[in-house]
């Protein structure tokens, strides 16, 4: 596996593979020693897994590591579990622990590895989850939330922060086929509101966050329930959080909340252009907590984001807009 992730690194002329590690306590001594600028990371290896490496690797020498990992439900609850713990983005090994295929996966692992060079590895945090009032009895009001790098924790935040009547929420998460079932089973766990990985016809409603499986764009239909889809990616995501935005707002019309959080490349913009046509309210996460200014600087640019906030602040600000 080393070899083929040398070879495909080093066949883009910009990306230079200074070091490898056999475990994680090698690659502990030889992040000290190299500084590289990013780290890719097993889950399973010998002496040290990545687990581990990855606390330890975040306490000493901070730097952005993207986790490679095949998908099987142990590895992907792992790999979430490291996010959790500061690495910055997974990549799902494309057939298993040994995948002789990884040129699958070339293109994306490559244009992470250039983003995450220089991405915020240590982005000012919430000091906690502040448990937030009820909404207005009657509110009408949809909340579409899209994130990607550095997205799972931030949505983690807001979602704990929300109490058990909050309008519905919808959520794309950029994430491999799989794992979305397992990121919204730990949100159940630990939110007031019920988390799910959406499904076909499932209802839109409220006390509800649905979440875009991977692989499949889900869109908002006109009798308020989720279809999903695997038409084309868009933004060369699926699913994409512009699709989303875009149904939301031609059924919603001025009733949606749009939030864009930390994420490489431009998913959402044109999603929060439609929502602010429509007469709803844009959010969009500030530079200073987010792991990458990609997304949002890219929806602010459009003219069409009424707020710029802290992580910290934007369930605060979800809740006001929903007033």
């Amino acid at each position: 596996m080393q070899k083929i992730l040398t070879d495909i690194l080093q066949s883009d002329y910009q990306v230079s593979v200074i070091g490898t590690a056999r475990n994680g306590e090698e690659a502990l001594k030889k992040i000290a020693m190299l500084h590289p600028d990013v780290v890719t990371m097993d889950i399973e290896m010998p002496k040290m897994d990545g687990l581990t490496a990855v606390q330890k690797i975040m306490e000493s020498n901070p730097v952005p590591i993207i986790m490679i990992s095949a998908l099987t439900q142990k590895e992907t609850q792992f790999a979430l579990k490291a996010l959790e713990y500061g690495a910055i983005d997974y990549v799902a090994k494309p057939s298993g622990a040994i995948s002789l295929n990884m040129d699958a996966i070339k293109n994306e692992l490559i244009a992470k590895i250039k983003e995450v060079a220089s991405a915020n590895i240590a982005p000012a945090k919430p000091k906690g989850h502040e448990n937030l009032l009820s909404f207005p009895k009657n509110c009408e009001k949809i909340i579409s939330i899209i994130a990607s790098t550095g997205g799972p924790p931030a949505i983690a935040h807001i979602l704990k922060s929300l109490p058990a009547d909050t309008p519905p929420v919808l959520i794309v998460q950029h994430m491999p086929k799989g794992i979305t079932k397992f990121f919204a089973q730990g949100l159940n766990n630990s939110c007031q509101i019920q988390v799910k990985e959406a499904e076909d016809g499932d209802q839109i409603q409220r006390g509800f966050a649905l979440i875009a499986p991977g692989g499949f764009h889900m869109v908002v239909n006109r009798e308020k329930r989720i279809s999903l889809n695997i038409n084309p990616p868009v933004n060369y995501v699926r699913p994409s959080g512009d699709v989303l935005m875009i149904s939301a707002a031609e059924v919603y019309d001025s009733k949606n909340v749009g939030v864009v959080l930390t994420g490489m490349g431009s998913d959402g913009a044109q999603g929060i252009k439609a929502i602010k046509n429509k007469g709803g309210t844009t959010i969009a996460q500030d530079e200073k907590t987010s792991v990458v200014f990609g997304m949002p600087r890219i929806a602010f640019q459009t003219g069409c984001v009424d707020i710029v906030a802290s992580l910290e602040q934007i369930p605060k600000e979800i809740m006001k807009a929903c007033n």
